[in-house]
């Protein structure tokens, strides 16, 4: 099978000088803005901000999250707007949670953070972010956690999915096509009929407007703010709408706004054809150790030949059946580490000989690396079953209608011809969506142009977003300076135990400068450990599941 090589990705390599830190924000600061109607492009009446000054009064009820987490750890319940162009309508919850500063003579804000998604619960965002971050950085924040508007326990919604309508992984087949237009559009259908009327306004837009509602209730004339993967798109649209209150902002492994989301989940594709490049080639350099070949084609026939015997008849991996297109869905992101997927094909080709195979290391076809948020997973158990997949839905439907065609037909087309081009996964990316029966969105997409200052950090080799993608969005934030890991494996650096990626990102935190200019550091083996074994920030709780799809930005 032909393949098209894409061009290197390459990083400029410089040093970082940091200045003093900026003045501390104390008690007796002036109150903090209202968040405005007019701002975010909703309406600007003397009306409805009377409406959200009425929000802003609020005073959160501050108690003990759980009876099993420490008592520093205080989650409470505020409303927002559903939609913000009507305040005076209906409200939603947003949970909220926070860990006071460590040191409050020595405070200077609050730290928001997003573990990634769309979807991800983040209320116990604050409970990993304390384990990670230096005493001296606890000592200058408030960590605060929320559930976005729809998610965990912020008015949950869902669209009473069964778990096999929530497979949206569907590799083309000409056989199976109509098949999967009909499930498409019983999809958007079921979602509309139970919860169109709050769906449309679970969006990207309205969240980081709920982040600045927040930042108001709190009494903070400003944000700072750790975003992990489609948190980046959050801070990122935060940025745009509200650029004078955003204080230090660190966007971990990032999205390219220009590409939501349509293009996002093509970038899986696209981005993963390099990586297999690679690793063909570091394969062949230990052909003697692996046995898959000893050039790069020849690995690469080991892997199509295994993929087509499974096409033709299931390997049993663990118990399980495994096709031929499970294989590459899930080898598209062990690909991204060279060794961990030349050890899982190793394993697959003893399951296909019939001889017994490690199940840890096979592991990797799984499509899914990490566990998630601490306490996540107890989180979205309360919520309906399907909460995950309609929150996803409703944002990378809703955020930009006009990236998703309504044509059933160019989905094939698209899929067919990325399957050509990106062999591995790209008729998994392109093919037929729920938003192709989706609705309008209520908003324009967000177009980002902003000179707000931020630190985008990024491995070279991620699965998730990949570096152009970082790239993209260090061209539209001006004000931007970018740390870019070369060599780094994973989605999530930070932090990863390289004392130069972390020492930049905390230097930034606990002193409001971004360095001079960009950053490059080099991976280490132990920070690429790390990357594996724990920093898929939005590796959502149970995720992969049976039947449902493995991956989220």
């Amino acid at each position: 099978m032909r393949r098209r090589r894409l061009a290197p990705l390459v990083a400029v390599s410089v040093t970082a000088t940091l200045a003093p830190a900026l003045a501390t924000a104390t008690a007796t600061a002036a109150p903090a803005a209202t968040p405005s109607t007019a701002s975010s492009a909703a309406a600007s009446s003397s009306a409805a901000k009377g409406a959200l000054d009425r929000y802003v009064q609020q005073k959160p009820r501050w108690k003990r999250c759980s009876a099993d987490s420490p008592a520093t750890f205080q989650c409470a319940t505020i409303k927002v707007p559903l939609d913000y162009r009507a305040p005076d309508g209906k409200r939603m919850d947003l949970a909220i949670s926070r860990i006071k500063s460590t040191a409050p003579g020595k405070r200077h804000g609050v730290l928001f953070s997003n573990p990634g998604g769309p979807g991800g619960p983040g209320l116990f965002m604050p409970l990993s972010m304390q384990e990670e971050l230096p005493r001296s950085a606890r000592q200058k924040y408030d960590l605060i956690g929320f559930d976005p508007r729809g998610v965990g326990r912020s008015s949950p919604v869902s669209c009473g999915l069964k778990p096999k309508e929530e497979n949206w992984l569907r590799p083309y087949k000409e056989k199976t096509f109509d098949k999967d237009v009909a499930w498409a559009r019983g999809a958007a259908k079921k979602c509309k009929k139970k919860a169109g009327g709050t769906l449309r306004h679970i969006t990207t837009r309205n969240t980081a407007r709920d982040m600045d509602l927040l930042r108001a209730v709190l009494g903070e004339k400003k944000i700072s703010y750790v975003g992990y993967s489609y948190g980046t798109y959050l801070g990122t649209v935060y940025t745009q709408l509200f650029p004078g209150r955003a204080d230090r902002f660190v966007l971990d492994s990032a999205v390219d706004p220009a590409r939501a989301w349509r293009g996002m989940i093509q970038w899986w594709a696209e981005g993963a054809e390099p990586a297999f490049d690679r690793w063909t080639e570091w394969a062949a350099e230990r052909s003697r150790k692996y046995g898959l070949g000893d050039t790069p084609k020849k690995v690469e026939r080991t892997f199509w030949d295994l993929v087509a015997q499974a096409d033709e008849k299931p390997i049993e991996v663990d118990g399980q059946p495994t096709t031929g297109d499970d294989i590459r869905s899930g080898f598209r992101g062990a690909v991204f580490s060279p060794k961990e997927a030349t050890e899982g094909l190793v394993e697959l080709k003893k399951a296909a000989d019939g001889k017994p195979a490690s199940a840890k290391k096979l592991a990797v076809f799984a499509g899914s690396e990490g566990t998630g948020t601490a306490g996540a997973a107890a989180d979205a158990a309360e919520g309906p079953s399907d909460n995950m997949t309609a929150s996803l839905w409703a944002v990378v439907c809703g955020d930009n209608s006009a990236a998703w065609s309504r044509d059933p037909e160019s989905y094939r087309r698209d899929a067919i011809e990325d399957k050509g081009r990106y062999p591995l996964y790209g008729d998994f990316a392109s093919s037929i969506k729920p938003c192709a029966f989706w609705g309008k969105s209520v908003e324009p997409a967000t177009e980002v142009n902003n000179r707000v200052g931020s630190l985008i950090v990024q491995n070279e080799w991620d699965s998730q977003t990949p570096l152009p993608s970082a790239q993209a969005l260090h061209a539209d934030l001006k004000g931007s300076k970018m740390l870019t890991v070369l060599g780094g494996e994973g989605h999530g650096v930070y932090p990863n135990g390289n004392a130069c990626t972390d020492g930049t990102v905390n230097r930034y935190l606990l002193t409001g400068k971004l360095p001079a200019k960009d950053v490059t550091c080099q991976a280490t083996a132990d920070s690429n450990a790390e990357a594996r074994k724990n920093r898929k920030r939005d590796a959502l709780p149970g995720s992969p599941l049976p039947g449902r799809a493995p991956d989220r930005f």
